[in-house]
């Protein structure tokens, strides 16, 4: 299991390889402390809590500094409680109801989930068509290489979890491969936004 001293290590090896926006997860070891730190050591970049689940945990994020929150389901009272705050909700979906019903009930975003499970890239290209009109975030088993089709079918981001934050990397504290996963995700994700806007 992380420490809180590994997530903080694993985090500035992430965003000091590129990455802006750091989702770190509800069950991280000190959550709260390691958002406030990493919050107020780079204050440009965009730190959010995922996995967040209550609306307790939601307002505690808020608190420590999360200019975002995922969920891996849409959960009302987060929603209700973000509505007229800076704070972005990305609630998690996957069916087509889902999807519409979230964004309807006020989600700007949402995040689609477990992305693989459902087809990948297969399932955001089709689910783009009836609703072109809502952002989505690809979620769950994305890897580096796969970034650009992705960002090319229509979802405005992706998370990287363990294709950046690899688990043998990780027991074995080797930041440095961290920071060069960072760096190869960073830029695909660069050159696939810019290859979309052309």
């Amino acid at each position: 299991m992380p420490s809180c001293q590994q997530a903080m290590e694993a985090a500035r090896a992430a965003v000091n390889g590129g990455i802006a926006v750091l989702e770190i997860v509800r069950s991280t070891p000190g959550v709260f402390e390691v958002l406030q730190a990493l919050a107020n050591e780079y204050p440009t970049k965009a730190f959010g809590v995922g996995t967040v689940l209550t609306a307790e945990d939601a307002k505690t994020a808020i608190k420590a500094g999360a200019k975002f929150l995922m969920s891996p389901a849409t959960v009302n009272d987060i929603l209700d409680d973000v509505r007229d705050t800076d704070v972005l909700y990305m609630p998690g979906v996957m069916t087509p109801t889902e999807i519409y019903s979230a964004h309807n009930a006020g989600a700007k975003i949402v995040k689609i989930y477990p992305v693989s499970a459902l087809g990948g890239v297969r399932y955001i290209s089709a689910i783009r068509k009836p609703f072109s009109h809502i952002p989505m975030v690809a979620s769950q088993g994305i890897t580096i290489d796969s970034v650009g089709d992705y960002i090319a079918q229509g979802a405005i981001s992706v998370v990287l979890s363990d294709a950046i934050f690899d688990k043998e990397a990780m027991s074995q504290n080797n930041f440095d491969v961290v920071n060069r996963l960072a760096t190869s995700a960073a830029l695909q994700g660069k050159t696939a936004v810019e290859r979309k806007k052309r």
